[in-house]
């Protein structure tokens, strides 16, 4: 069956392997090699001159790595696909290899904490600037771009606000003028969206989230064009040498067997989550795409299977009270990831996103006492009728009495996570 045959969940476990090229093994096999033998000089000689197709050394290519690779291509519906040893090194690979000193990038209005000091190192080192932009309009779009912009670089969802952008959109202004689309795909996964399907031109992701699922591995995937990836793969990739080992790329292929599954529960963790947050008396705020109150509902709905695994919301009282909180809970951990089997919270104005200035980060809407759950695989429909916490009661209690009390809707707290 050829791969645009199959369905999304059959190419989650088939695409990029046939078991007949590997004596028949089930599983992928694992290379675990830094360099492979030519049989002769020759041979070496066309593979380095390009003339002859085959592996030289891993962090070139690798027999494990290529059927990621070709994997997360055929869930893009990309022409070809990198692999990457952590989230940073694909972003950042991409970014220097489409830019020059004098270049300009422009960004959604938010972007997660180590992009932005990317963009700023970028920005002091090699004279590329960036700007910031809400993207909510072409107009909008058309007036921020400049002579020098050569991309722009999107989040949607937005970490951690949960703003989006309408990528359908973004593509058409691209196209007209003529610049790239990169879009960090990580909230959502391949499962969820497809931001070349919409437009886009290369689409990125921090594997270690939900392509992973497990909490095990650090990595990166870039998808889009058999020439952009060829770029990309023998400039920044190659040099910068950010590269996935092959025994992290046999764990992702892993993790992706069950990414559909697990998706489904994250989201449902999460409907069920925001709909008990959004009634609660000590919540001030709830940041959620999947809440017909969202601003970006519509868009959620246009370019998003299901809203995602994440909710956003701001506790009343201040930065030192969302802290209270969170040292409350005991399932969920206090932990700066997401897709993983265990619900998780921090606070990004002093974790994920501390290293971004104090006014840009209000700009981007990421107050001090907004908090993030990143919704595990618990089951989702079960919620106590009391929200109790120590931090909301009138007199102190021991450790051996808050123990004794139940977490937030099992899932803020100590119940069921």
């Amino acid at each position: 069956m050829k791969k645009h045959d199959m369905s999304f969940e059959t190419k989650l476990i088939h695409a990029g392997y046939d078991s007949g090229e590997f004596k028949g093994s089930l599983a992928p096999p694992l290379f675990q090699t830094s360099t492979f033998a030519f049989d002769t000089a020759e041979q070496g000689e066309r593979r380095f001159a390009g003339d002859e197709e085959g592996f030289i050394y891993s962090r070139l290519g690798n027999p494990t790595v290529r059927m990621l690779e070709d994997r997360i291509a055929s869930l893009e519906n990309a022409e070809a696909a990198l692999a990457f040893g952590s989230g940073m090194a694909a972003v950042s690979s991409v970014l220097i290899a489409l830019t020059n000193a004098g270049d300009h990038i422009l960004c959604s209005q938010g972007v997660y904490g180590c992009t932005f000091g990317l963009l700023k190192m970028m920005e002091e080192k090699y004279q590329i600037t960036h700007e910031f932009s809400a993207m909510k309009s072409k107009q909008q779009l058309l007036d921020a771009i400049r002579p020098e912009t050569v991309c722009l670089y999107v989040e949607t969802p937005i970490n951690p606000t949960l703003d989006l952008v309408d990528l359908t959109m973004v593509a058409e202004v691209a196209k007209e003028k003529g610049i790239s689309v990169i879009v960090d795909n990580t909230f959502c996964s391949p499962y969820l969206q497809n931001p070349l399907s919409l437009g886009c031109d290369i689409v990125v992701h921090s594997a270690t989230k939900y392509i992973s699922g497990h909490g095990d591995v650090i990595a990166g995937m870039v998808a889009g064009s058999k020439e952009r990836m060829a770029q990309i793969s023998m400039t920044t990739r190659k040099d910068l040498g950010g590269v996935i080992s092959p025994f992290d790329a046999w764990l992702l292929l892993r993790g992706l067997k069950t990414l559909a599954v697990r998706m489904d529960r994250h989201c449902d963790h999460a409907r069920q989550l925001a709909k008990y947050l959004s009634n609660h008396s000590k919540v001030e705020k709830v940041f959620y795409p999947g809440d017909v109150n969202h601003r970006d509902f519509a868009i959620s709905e246009k370019q998003m299977k299901q809203p995602g695994g994440l909710i956003s919301f701001t506790i009343k009282g201040d930065k030192e009270t969302a802290q209270k909180f969170m040292n409350e809970l005991n399932l969920i951990k206090i932990a700066v990831s997401l897709g993983d089997a265990e619900t998780l919270i921090q606070q990004p104005a002093t974790m994920t996103h501390a290293v971004v200035p104090v006014e840009e980060r209000f700009l981007m809407g990421i107050e001090e006492w907004l908090a993030p759950i990143i919704c595990g695989l618990r089951e989702p429909g079960r919620h106590p009728k009391r929200f109790r916490s120590s931090v909301y009661e009138n007199k102190a209690l021991t450790r051996i009495e808050r123990n004794k009390k139940e977490d937030v809707s099992n899932c803020l707290y100590k119940k069921q996570v």
